[in-house]
């Protein structure tokens, strides 16, 4: 379970090593209510996930954990990976990566470049996990969950924080959920003073499934956002923070995810990936109508895709 305090914490232990993202505001009367776009696609290594990154290899060094001599290890479709990749570069520490067979050739790159190990193989995440999960115990690397750690969480909590000080009285916050870390982080610092809406595509209703079954249970994944939100369950932190809070939880298809994708380019000039853009989709879909008077913030959380696809 996190709170704010945590994400408080995350952000005095990160100051200086993350970015302040911008916010823009959308076209007025595009849809009802005042929206803004926090635009989390311009963080380091293009995702959120560079600050639960860089707050949990942080914290593990404070506490004596981190070994320059293994670094640490991540099992990532992509986007956490290159986070930790870039994290551990930053402290000079090694990191290596397992990721999915399918994980886009962008992000394997990317990885590379950034000098990271890359393990590929099995069919989805979970596989990429247990064999990550094996090679920190037997190795000694400091293992980062791509979303399921209370200091991932937390760092990526930090989005909100910010939110809160650049669009003052903003009531709901958009979120796309995979396996909810970004999600739980924004609820906790947000908690008291706006509601998050977890926005999900059908093909990976992760959060939705588990909040009708009453705990975290296991989807199948498909889609054209299952690179970045393709877990196959909700975190226990997500779904802990999803029910104290009272998170609300909306399907968008894989159509309305192409289309809000393809809008935000024609209309802002920005590229996102499809798991960032499900969050916008909720708005352009109408899978969540704001009210006249609203004010709505959307989280873009990340760029890294082939803008030729656009």
């Amino acid at each position: 379970m996190i709170t704010r305090t945590h994400v408080d914490e995350a952000a005095d232990r990160t100051a200086g090593l993350t970015r302040l993202t911008p916010v823009m505001e959308a076209d007025r009367n595009a849809f009802p209510g005042q929206a803004w776009f926090k635009c989390e696609f311009m963080q380091h290594t293009g995702t959120f996930k560079a600050r639960g990154a860089l707050n949990r290899i942080l914290a593990s060094k404070e506490r004596g954990e981190l070994r320059p001599d293994v670094g640490v290890v991540v099992a990532s479709g992509g986007n956490a990976g290159l986070a930790n990749a870039y994290a551990a570069a930053q402290l000079g520490v090694p990191a290596t990566v397992f990721v999915p067979a399918a994980a886009p050739e962008v992000k394997v790159h990317k990885l590379k470049a950034i000098g990271a190990t890359v393990v590929q193989g099995g069919a989805e995440y979970a596989e990429a996990y247990q064999a990550a999960v094996v090679y920190a115990r037997e190795t000694g690397a400091v293992y980062c969950h791509a979303y399921d750690q209370p200091e991932i969480a937390a760092g990526a909590g930090t989005v909100g924080s910010e939110l809160l000080e650049q669009v003052p009285g903003v009531e709901t916050v958009l979120v796309a959920v995979g396996g909810g870390g970004l999600m739980a982080g924004v609820a906790a610092a947000v908690e008291g003073h706006a509601k998050v809406v977890a926005v999900e595509p059908h093909g990976a209703p992760t959060l939705h499934s588990a909040l009708a079954a009453g705990e975290p249970v296991d989807v199948a994944v498909s889609g054209v956002a299952a690179d970045s939100l393709g877990a196959r369950r909700v975190g226990d932190i997500g779904f802990s923070v999803a029910v104290r809070t009272g998170v609300e939880s909306v399907l968008v298809s894989d159509e309305h995810i192409v289309a809000a994708r393809t809008q935000l380019w024609n209309t802002y000039r920005m590229v996102v990936e499809h798991g960032a853009a499900a969050a916008y989709a909720a708005l352009t879909s109408g899978a969540y109508r704001a009210r006249p008077d609203e004010r709505v913030a959307v989280i873009l959380c990340g760029a890294n895709t082939d803008p030729a696809s656009l």
